[in-house]
């Protein structure tokens, strides 16, 4: 998260964390318990503002670790190390701490990180402080771990201040050349450790009784919902903090009413467990107990993964275009990064091809319905390495005739392109072309109630009157999509060996910052459901390289000091 000093150290350790917990694997559900129990839930929660933006437990086992760091190619391990090497460089190494002889042999299963929310979004940016990150370690051996950190240290550069807040010792770095930490034990039980003495401050108001993350609505319900035996990592999202900080830095002006929808999101909740073939996370979002808001239970996705060829390498599908348009449609009010505005949508079908797009379209397209992109087929043009794919079911054929008929009058008479209709696998299919151009588009209709359109390379024959190797049949798909959200509101699935790792496909190169990190990836796969009312569940699997066995990270080093080190401001005794 952007941050006005130090910027540096707190996106490194986001970045870290988000990468520690981007999937996980092995899972086990236990739908007999929806209440989590206290060994489910994020450590020390009842340490962590309520408000916080974000926290992630993640486990201290040595093996879990070295597990992850067997996943990807050299060049990604070799990466994902040094990035670890850091994190503990400018934490720990920095401040005179090795982790396997200060750390582990007192700490808990468990550590967790957090990230504070800023200042109020209403005041000017001026006035705003920097993001603050607070890090709670459980503690397994009380008196080992006085022992260790009443030790005497250095703390790089700067000097080491203590003081006192309601009864609790604290013990900060000023004036560090790296970074200012500030670290207290609370009762024997955890050492907090933060980037600013008014988050220690906070912590220990919180653990005397104020607001915490324990006591969110559904915080403990939703953990329950997702829980998994031995998990690599726990995540909370702060979801309305989320939005409003997004909409903050956007630059955009929210409207009050669109910041009051926001508000009714309550969290999202995630655990990630490691696999043999990758990561799995199980996530479920949820609204206020109180939200005017509510979602549609519909799980109504079954048939489109069969209906699309096998060397699909991205797609995305759902159980209801017209109600995904309708809560996309809702959502962009209130979002300001949503990709495209569907304003921007009705006005183009409106000056393009002359047609009323909430009229002629949606009326029909609430059923299932599919976006897909797929290799070109053998022999095809190398102008031409894909063909997009675009299917929905129609509830009301005729009405869907009538307006797919007014698009082929709209594109001869206004596009000039030939509008002829021919047969393929025995079934009546649709072209436009612009002769000499290469390029056709074609639909038509598939089980009598499925339509199609094609666009880019001759794909047709692939699908019509139906794959002959459908996308549901193909192992990289099964291996990559999750089957425990049975039914389930949608997919998405990218095949990235296939998608960016060839360079078949120009379009979706990465920059050069992220290959290394994506060449690790072979597939990921999203499974979607409805669970109820409130409440929306998302299973993830992200399939892996096997690479080399890790050996020892790089050897610690002391971070260079800053150029223009700013102080902590001294707090009194």
């Amino acid at each position: 998260m952007p941050a006005k000093t130090k910027k540096p150290t707190l996106l490194l350790t986001l970045g870290t964390a988000a990468l520690l917990i981007a999937g996980g694997g092995a899972a086990y559900w236990y739908f007999s318990q929806p209440k989590a129990t206290p060994g489910d839930l994020l450590i020390g929660g009842e340490v962590i503002p309520q408000d916080a933006l974000m926290a992630v437990s993640i486990t201290t086992d040595q093996s879990q670790w070295n597990r992850l760091r067997e996943f990807g190619t050299p060049q990604s391990q070799a990466a994902f190390d040094q990035n670890l090497a850091q994190v503990r460089d400018r934490i720990l190494t920095a401040n005179g701490f090795d982790y396997q002889k200060d750390i582990q042999p007192w700490v808990g299963a468990e550590a967790t990180v957090a990230f504070l929310s800023p200042p109020p979004f209403t005041a000017p940016p001026s006035t705003r402080t920097q993001q603050t990150a607070m890090i709670v370690l459980p503690i397994r051996d009380p008196l080992k771990a006085k022992q260790i950190l009443e030790a005497p240290r250095t703390a790089g550069s700067g000097k080491l201040v203590e003081r006192n807040y309601k009864g609790f010792q604290i013990r900060e770095t000023h004036n560090s050349a790296t970074q200012n930490y500030s670290a207290t034990v609370l009762d024997g039980k955890f050492l907090v450790v933060t980037t600013d003495p008014k988050t220690t401050d906070k912590a220990i108001d919180t653990y005397q009784g104020s607001p915490s993350l324990a006591g969110t609505p559904g915080y403990s319900r939703a953990f329950g919902q997702v829980k998994v035996e031995q998990p690599f990592g726990k995540v909370y999202i702060n979801v309305p903090v989320a939005a409003a900080l997004t909409a903050a830095n956007s630059g955009r002006s929210i409207p009050p009413q669109n910041l009051e929808q926001m508000q009714q999101n309550q969290g999202l909740a995630a655990t990630v467990t490691l696999q043999p073939e990758g990561l799995q996370l199980k996530s479920v979002s949820w609204l206020k107990p109180d939200s005017q808001r509510k979602f549609s239970v519909q799980n109504n996705a079954r048939l489109m993964a069969s209906r699309l060829p096998a060397d699909t390498i991205l797609m995305a599908s759902g159980g209801n275009f017209k109600k995904f348009w309708q809560d996309y449609t809702q959502g962009a009010t209130s979002n300001p990064v949503t990709p495209i505005n569907p304003d921007v949508i009705r006005s183009g079908v409106k000056s393009t091809v002359g047609m009323d797009w909430d009229q002629d379209f949606l009326p029909w397209m609430d059923d299932e319905f599919a976006i897909a992109l797929a290799a070109a087929p053998e022999g095809s043009s190398p102008g031409l390495p894909f063909s997009l794919m675009i299917l929905v079911k129609a509830s009301d054929r005729r009405a869907a005739d009538t307006a797919l008929q007014k698009l082929d009058q709209a594109m001869a008479s206004r596009y000039k392109f030939k509008v002829e209709e021919t047969q393929v696998g025995g079934q009546p299919v649709t072209t436009w072309s612009i002769p000499q151009s290469g390029a056709v588009i074609n639909r038509g209709w598939m089980d009598g109630d499925v339509a199609f359109l094609t666009l880019g390379a001759p794909i047709v024959n692939a699908i019509v009157p139906r794959p002959a190797q459908p996308l549901a049949d193909s192992e990289v798909f099964k291996n990559a999509m999750p089957t425990e959200l049975n039914p389930n509101n949608g997919h998405f699935f990218a095949n990235v060996d296939q998608a960016i790792n060839s360079k078949k496909f120009p379009i979706l190169q990465l920059p050069p910052g992220n290959k290394e990190l994506v060449a690790a990836i072979r597939a990921i796969g999203v499974t979607a459901a409805i669970t109820d009312d409130r409440t929306s569940r998302y299973d993830v699997f992200v399939g892996l390289q096997k690479g080399n066995n890790p050996g020892p990270l790089p050897a610690p080093t002391v971070p260079p000091a800053s150029p223009n080190p700013q102080p902590s401001p001294e707090s009194s005794p």
